[in-house]
């Protein structure tokens, strides 16, 4: 699904989030761009996966969120300099913030490699 959401308010988005699940053992792709925290939350219990790709289509994160994004909170926060989440900010928000190609310059960082050097992506080999 490619950007289900777009023009919907915040409660018909979520409607539609909702119902995207699947409890056949299907696989459902769903790309999501700037999704409000609720929908960002619901997709550890719809889809348990995230995979967060920097322009250019390298993967920098691919795992699973957490309740309340913890586990994508904890992976980012690791990283020296990498500033941490405000109290009540979207998880999504930041993580597109944070991962962005001015901060990686900023930090001097490269998240893919970080990625592609971590724990996290070695156990989804």
């Amino acid at each position: 699904m490619d950007e289900p959401t777009p023009g919907l308010d915040a409660g018909a988005a979520a409607i539609v989030m909702r119902t995207v699940k699947v409890d056949t053992g299907r696989t459902v792709v769903c790309t999501i761009h700037q999704p409000s925290i609720d929908i960002f939350e619901a997709f550890d219990e719809l889809f348990q996966f995230l995979l967060l790709m920097k322009r250019g289509g390298q993967v920098i994160y691919a795992g699973p969120l957490g309740r309340e994004s913890h586990k994508l909170i904890e992976y980012f926060e690791a990283v020296p300099e990498v500033p941490k989440i405000k109290d009540g900010y979207n998880p999504a928000t930041w993580m597109l913030e944070i991962s962005s190609t001015a901060v990686e310059a900023q930090l001097n960082v490269d998240f893919a490699e970080i990625y592609a050097k971590s724990k996290l992506y070695r156990s989804n080999q």
